[in-house]
């Protein structure tokens, strides 16, 4: 049925209840992403071990993204966006709840690992949903105003970290985030409709990955691949290990400023991402991104020059927020350039699959993360930053099919 997308099958209205209600839901997605960067400070002096050996663990809810992508996608391609979504959120809620009570490393690495499959089938779900219930020429800010919403969610972990570590312990983290995103999925089940476009275009054999390979698509597909992986490295390493690098002996930030940090970097992510989504919509994907990913750039080699210091503390707090604003509207941003370059009958495909296979980029943030800290600390962490993010930008200079200017 080719690319046909009608815009609104639902009123307006319903389809910014639809959209605020999925919001909410990948918000609890992108909390619950980042609790363990904030438990590892308190995990590392209760069970003696040093913050590297967490690498694994760290990477186990990336790796289970992988698998949990190109399922969920597959899977609303197939039975619905609408089941795929809440059964992806309920999946990680009850998991997350799970690794509140584990006693060993090998637990909560393999506990992290399950949960990771339900946070990857949120995401494509989620955005094939909103794309296919937004307006047509809204869909890019619709679609960012939903995936920004991973970093909102570490903002509120940040902050919830920051007052419930120190009091209660990890424990208590883990038990929020795991009762949060199950009451509401549970709450939101007679709110949240099936996508137009999936009742109108989906077919009996349902999403194909071999589909996101023939001639007119491939080009893009790897080229998504490919920026999804390094932007993906490149974000995660700052989600993973902020409150580790800042609160190590050398650089010696407080647990609640390091928290706070990362706090920031999210926070600033939220507010890039808007702006970057409203810069698409009225100049086109191509200069959009390829500008924000360049001034990504920039701003990595200047932390590099400058790094961390609790002497100049407001200026530390000061780049988190603006390098996070840039390298999360570029991230963010491609979740709705991926929407676009997907037919319907296979956009859940293909977004969990791009995304699905960029997520090694998550696991190898763990451990680029801990080398990089271990082999020069934070000027070498921000150098590679700057690297992973000149791999986006090539990839996405030579993609084809982009977002077009409203």
């Amino acid at each position: 049925m080719g690319r046909r997308d009608t815009g609104l099958a639902p009123t307006a209205l319903d389809a910014r209840l639809v959209i605020a209600a999925t919001a909410s839901m990948i918000v609890l997605d992108g909390m619950d992403g980042q609790l363990l960067a904030n438990a590892i400070p308190s995990l590392t002096r209760e069970w003696n071990l040093p913050r590297t050996a967490f690498a694994t663990a760290s990477a186990a809810a990336p790796f289970g993204m992988m698998f949990g992508g190109v399922l969920g996608g597959m899977l609303g391609d197939r039975a619905g966006r609408r089941t795929a979504l809440l059964g992806s959120v309920i999946t990680f809620g009850v998991l997350t709840l799970v690794a509140a009570f584990v006693t060993t490393l090998p637990m909560l690495t393999l506990v992290r690992f399950a949960a990771g499959v339900g946070l990857g089938g949120a995401m494509p779900n989620a955005t094939a949903l909103v794309a296919e219930i937004a307006p047509l020429r809204h869909r890019p800010l619709a679609i960012t105003a939903t995936i920004v919403c991973i970093p909102l969610g570490g903002l509120l972990g940040g902050l919830i970290a920051g007052q419930i570590v120190p009091v209660f312990g990890w424990r208590a983290l883990f038990v929020i985030g795991g009762l949060a995103p199950v009451v509401l999925a549970l709450s939101l089940m007679p709110i949240i409709p099936e996508s137009p476009g999936f009742l109108r275009e989906r077919r009996q054999s349902g999403g194909s990955i071999a589909a996101l390979f023939a001639p007119d698509l491939r080009r893009d597909t790897v080229s998504l691949i490919v920026a999804f992986t390094s932007c993906l490295l490149a974000i995660w390493m700052g989600f993973l290990w902020i409150p580790a690098m800042l609160t190590d002996a050398a650089v010696g930030f407080a647990q609640a400023d390091a928290s706070y940090a990362l706090s920031l970097f999210n926070f600033g992510g939220v507010a890039g991402a808007i702006a970057g989504a409203i810069v698409i919509q009225r100049v086109g994907s191509r200069p959009a991104l390829l500008g924000i990913t360049a001034f990504s750039i920039a701003g990595a080699l200047v932390m590099a020059g400058l790094p961390p210091s609790t002497q100049a503390f407001y200026r530390s707090m000061m780049l988190f927020a603006v390098t996070g604003a840039l390298m999360n509207a570029v991230q963010a941003t491609m979740y709705a350039l991926a929407a676009h370059v997907f037919p319907a009958s296979i956009r859940g495909t293909g977004v969990g699959t791009t995304v699905a296979v960029g997520r090694v980029g998550n696991v190898l943030a763990s451990y680029v993360g801990s080398w990089a800290l271990v082999a020069g600390g934070p000027p070498l962490f921000f150098v590679t930053w700057a690297a992973a993010l000149t791999i986006v930008f090539v990839a996405l200079a030579i993609i084809r099919r982009h977002i077009p200017r409203s």
